[in-house]
C-alpha cells in the first residue's frame, strides 16, 4: 500500500511590522483598560465611603490590581482626583451648559437649567454628599478641562448671560443669587423642607426675575 502525504496548509502570517503594531495596540488597550478600572474604583469608593476613607489599597483591591500599579498610572493624588472627577461627571451625566445656549430668554433658560441640575442632584445625592462634604481635597485645585468646579462655572455663565437688569447694583446681586440658587446645598435645603423640585425651581426663577426687574433689591 502506498502511503500518501497529507500537507497541512500553512496559516498566513502577518509581516513583522504589522505584528509589532498589533502587539503595541493590544498593550495600549490593556494600559487604558487598567487605567479605567482604577479610575472607576476610585470614583465608586469616593461616592460610597468618601475620599478621606478611601485608601490606595482599597482602590487597588477594587480594581483588581497591585498598589504599585495604581501609583504607576497615577503618581500623585492630584492626577487621580482629576481622573476620578472627570469619570464621575461622565458616568453620572452631569448637565452641560451647551444645549442651553439655544434658549434665548434668560428666565426660561434658568428654569430649564435648574430642572436638569436639580434632577441630577436628586439622582446623585449620596455621591455628592460624600464627595463635597468629606473635607477639602489635600491637593491643588484641579486643572483638567472637565472638572466639577469648571463645569459649575460654565453652568453659572449660562444662567447669568443675557439678563436685562434695571437697578445699578442689580447685576452683582443677581449673580450672587444665581450662585446660591444653583448650589447643591440650596437644593438640599429646599428638598429637605418638603418643597418639590418643580416648586423650588419656580421660586428661584421668580426671585431672579424680581432682582432683574428691580422689584427685589438689597434695600427691600
Amino acid at each position: 500500500m502506498r502511503m500518501t502525504e497529507h500537507h497541512t496548509p500553512s496559516l498566513p502570517t502577518l509581516p513583522s511590522a504589522s505584528r509589532r503594531r498589533y502587539r503595541q495596540g493590544r498593550r495600549l488597550e490593556s494600559v487604558e483598560d487598567t487605567r479605567r478600572r482604577i479610575t472607576a474604583a476610585a470614583f465608586e469608593l469616593h461616592a460610597t465611603i468618601g475620599q478621606s476613607r478611601t485608601t490606595i489599597r482599597a482602590i487597588a483591591d477594587r480594581a483588581g490590581v497591585q498598589r504599585n500599579t495604581v501609583y504607576a498610572h497615577f503618581p500623585d493624588l492630584e492626577t487621580l482626583y482629576e481622573a476620578c472627577t472627570a469619570h464621575g461627571i461622565r458616568v453620572t451625566g452631569m448637565p452641560s451648559a451647551e444645549p442651553w445656549s439655544a434658549i434665548a430668554d434668560p428666565p426660561t433658560r434658568l428654569r430649564h437649567g435648574l430642572r436638569e441640575l436639580f434632577a441630577w442632584y436628586r439622582a446623585n445625592a449620596l455621591m455628592l454628599r460624600n464627595v463635597l462634604y468629606d473635607g477639602e481635597p489635600a491637593m491643588p485645585p484641579p486643572t483638567e478641562p472637565d472638572t466639577f468646579e469648571i463645569r459649575m462655572r460654565s453652568l453659572l455663565t449660562a444662567f447669568s448671560d443675557g439678563w436685562v437688569v434695571t437697578e445699578e447694583d442689580g447685576r452683582s446681586m443677581l449673580l450672587a443669587f444665581l450662585v446660591l440658587a444653583m448650589g447643591f446645598e440650596t437644593w438640599q435645603s429646599l428638598a429637605s423642607s418638603g418643597l418639590a423640585d418643580e416648586r423650588a425651581v419656580d421660586l428661584l426663577v421668580s426671585i431672579a426675575t424680581g432682582i432683574a426687574s428691580g422689584t427685589i433689591t438689597d434695600n427691600a
